[in-house]
């Protein structure tokens, strides 16, 4: 029977394939006391499968054209946050931590590896992009020593999830360090009868300038009639202001100072403007900025805030538009069908994506990844895949360029990176599972070792500067310590820590500059190893 499952799965590569991928994640959803794997249990199904039929094999082209679908949808997704962290002065302290980090550990690496009769250098490295969760880490470490290093990744994968979350969670359990809560990012609104007399004979436009970012004057009721803000429109004894933004506090300083709170009199009115959102599809819009959107002045009608994904944004002149955006517009209900047919407000735009773009992008990328640059005294070494995720990080933060429109929305594109990183995972693990199994029953325990050793000093180093020397906050040093491992398991626990937005925001900042670090020094090792 055995014999038999064994052939046709020789025979049938890709039904093995998908079988690793359903398998993997099914395995990966199983949670013990709080840690799921996820998407790693692919490489571990893909390791049984391989060891049990050493005669499968899959194109390598297959694995890396995942590893490229991944990397490409990280640099996009991140790239404004990434290049935004490395100029300020937080985002520097955190890149300066977590690089510290990855050097003591690739140090600690090399030490075992060189003193270690049982452990090459590829088997080290690979522990090393196992215990950081790093699969662009695997795949350098790949190119230089074939399939030893996937032996160590797949032992210290799992050790490089756990360990950082039960860091983690000792030190909130220990120090339980005071986070501030995140106030709800939703569209807050204040009606207010303006009595100050200082605002009194104001325009609108003057006004609203004096008012802190993010909140700003939408409406206006005259004469039992809603009107849309207008600034040249002179703020008259007995009106009533309709103000808008996301932050409660700074919307309540605000309306402050134009009088006494008076709700509901303009909510309850919409025979003259009403509220809708809609969905952001038409090509035209893509990519441009909120401050080049002139609506029609027939349309009175005014744009109020902007939903991406979950979360509410803040209107400013320089935001971008992305497809699948959402757009809330005051405006009279006769203009709903000519709103709706300039923005497009077709939800199937969550799903597009620009195939001209990607292309594009990730020609740009791999051409950039194949420069050979010189090293003194080593000789030369490309940047490959790190190349690739350096152009996306770019093209990522610049949107669009001309008619080329580079962002993705943003199911679309968690589509596309978690696909290929599926894919990479199935693919060197089902490649490796033979030589695995053979090398964990000689040195498993050593494996676990180094591994343990490895992730702890990733974690250890980070928290120590970050948190002792730098002072940042424990929410930020979270998400930073997701970042230096790499898994987003460890994100999805650093948020249940800290529910703020500051560990997403660490994440963004750290996981592609970390990223792009350990293939760098993956590969200069190799380089010197060789």
């Amino acid at each position: 029977m055995l014999p038999d499952l064994a052939l046709f799965f020789t025979g049938q590569p890709l039904f093995a394939l998908f079988l690793v991928i359903a398998a993997g994640y099914l395995l990966g959803a199983v949670t013990v006391k709080g840690i799921s794997l996820g998407a790693g249990a692919v490489l571990f199904v893909g390791l049984a499968i391989g060891a049990a039929v050493p005669k499968l094999s899959l194109p390598p082209l297959l694995g890396n054209l995942g590893l490229l679908l991944f990397l490409y949808g990280v640099g996009i997704a991140y790239g404004a946050q990434f290049w935004r962290g490395l100029t300020s002065a937080e985002g520097a302290k955190s890149n300066l931590a977590s690089a510290v980090a990855v050097g003591c550990a690739l140090a600690l690496t090399l030490l075992i590896a060189k003193w270690s009769c049982a452990l090459g250098l590829g088997e080290a490295l690979g522990a090393f992009a196992g215990a950081g969760t790093s699969t662009a880490a695997l795949q350098a470490a790949l190119t230089d020593f074939g399939n030893a290093p996937a032996t160590g990744y797949s032992v210290a994968y799992p050790l490089g999830v756990a360990v950082p979350i039960l860091i983690l969670g000792l030190y909130n359990a220990i120090r339980k360090p005071a986070i501030a809560q995140a106030s709800a990012a939703a569209l807050q609104i204040a009606e207010i009868d303006v009595d100050e007399f200082s605002v009194l004979n104001t325009t609108l436009g003057e006004a609203g300038s004096r008012l802190p970012a993010g909140i700003s004057i939408a409406a206006i009721r005259r004469g039992h009639r809603n009107l849309v803000a207008d600034d040249a429109m002179r703020i008259e004894p007995g009106d009533v202001l309709l103000l808008t933004g996301i932050d409660p506090e700074l919307l309540h300083d605000a309306a402050t100072r134009f009088g006494r709170a008076h709700p509901g009199r303009m909510l309850r009115d919409r025979s003259d403007l009403d509220y809708e959102r809609f969905f952001i599809s038409n090509p035209a819009l893509i990519g441009r900025s909120i401050a080049s959107l002139a609506l029609p002045s027939e349309l009175n009608a005014r744009i109020l805030h902007l939903r991406r994904s979950d979360a509410d944004l803040p209107i400013t002149a320089q935001r971008m538009l992305e497809a699948g955006d959402r757009i809330g517009v005051l405006a009279p209900r006769a203009s709903f069908p000519a709103l709706r047919q300039l923005f497009g407000d077709s939800v199937r735009s969550t799903g597009e994506v620009s195939y001209i773009g990607i292309g594009v992008g990730v020609t740009l990328g791999l051409g950039f990844g194949a420069i050979h640059w010189p090293l003194p005294l080593l000789g030369q070494f490309s940047l490959g895949f790190a190349g690739l995720l350096l152009m996306a990080l770019l093209l990522g933060w610049r949107r669009r360029t001309g008619p080329l429109y580079w962002a993705m929305p943003i199911s679309a594109n968690l589509v596309l990176r978690n696909f290929g990183l599926t894919l990479f995972l199935a693919v060197v693990g089902l490649s490796s599972g033979a030589t695995f199994a053979a090398t964990i029953a000689q040195d498993g325990l050593l494996y676990l070792l180094l591994g343990s050793a490895i992730v702890a000093t990733l974690v250890v180093v980070t928290m120590t500067i970050a948190l002792g020397v730098f002072r940042l906050p424990f929410d930020s040093v979270a998400g930073i310590v997701a970042g230096v491992t790499g898994n987003p398991a460890i994100l999805g626990f650093a948020n249940r820590i800290a529910p703020t937005d500051r560990p997403d925001m660490g994440y963004a900042m750290i996981f592609p500059s970390m990223t792009v670090l350990k293939i760098l020094l993956v590969q200069l090792a190799g380089v010197w190893g060789n």
